[in-house]
């Protein structure tokens, strides 16, 4: 059942019935629907309780009227969490984990422990930092007046990626903020602690990039699951709830340690 809070401003599901401990934060261009399998559980309902929002521009919740940073949009959601009266563990998954990153490094009272899932908190190593020479040829001339907005997007759309392809109005913009953003002040300001969950064959974001923000982070654990990809919350739902709930699950841990017991 689809539920709004923060006074309308938020739309996302409620599992539970207590003050909620958990709150989840989705991927780009997804919605809270990606945690229905990880929460949808009686192990997990008679535990504790969860909110799954879908955040501004995604599912429910309309987009922002600007094109919001990583920033605004983790502090839309400090403004959610300071009606809970205490802090929660944050999952977050992609673009969401982008924002939980910045909520534990900016606002470490609302957060008491983070799960990161398939997050691109840094660079690829392989990430090509130049745009190709056509495209900036012809951004030049859009600049200069000699190209119109037509064949400016088309240059857009031929070199841009799908989700900036698909993105519109202010959510363009959103997505060329996060992308450009550089969060490796906020994982060395981040204090509570870190659990990275990874697909081994993610190709969106390697497990490198899970490996060298472990480095970064002060208590951090990296755990790899062979065979899955990106989409972890749908691949491995039940391995994500074990560790929100800190279960033991098997796992190959590539950073930090094992927990004892």
């Amino acid at each position: 059942m689809l539920t709004s809070y923060d006074g309308g401003r938020l739309f996302g599901r409620t599992w539970g019935t207590s003050t909620p401990t958990v709150v989840a934060l989705h991927g780009w261009r997804r919605d809270h629907h990606d945690f229905d399998a990880v929460f949808d559980d009686p192990a997990f309902g008679s535990t504790c309780t969860a909110v799954a929002v879908d955040l501004p521009g995604h599912g429910a919740t309309p987009p922002p009227e600007s094109g919001w940073s990583t920033l605004d949009y983790a502090t839309a959601v400090d403004h959610l969490l300071g009606s809970f009266g205490g802090p929660v563990t944050v999952i977050g998954h992609s673009f969401g984990g982008r924002v939980a990153a910045r909520l534990a490094a900016r606002f470490p009272e609302r957060v008491s422990r983070l799960v990161l899932t398939g997050v691109p908190l840094l660079d690829r190593s392989d990430r090509q930092h130049t745009p190709e020479r056509s495209f900036r040829v012809v951004r030049r001339l859009h600049r200069w007046g000699l190209v119109g907005d037509e064949r400016m997007e088309a240059a857009r759309r031929r070199h841009g990626s799908p989700d900036y392809v698909a993105a519109q109005g202010t959510m363009r913009e959103v997505f060329v903020r996060a992308v450009q953003d550089s969060y490796e002040e906020d994982l060395a300001r981040i204090t509570c602690p870190v659990e990275l969950v990874w697909g081994g064959d993610d190709r969106e974001v390697p497990v490198e990039v899970a490996e060298r923000a472990t480095a970064l982070l002060g208590d951090a654990r990296l755990t790899v699951w062979p065979g899955v990809g990106h989409l972890t919350p749908l691949e491995i739902p039940g391995v994500l709830r074990s560790v929100v709930l800190g279960m033991p699950v098997g796992h190959e841990v590539r950073g930090g340690s094992e927990p004892a017991g």
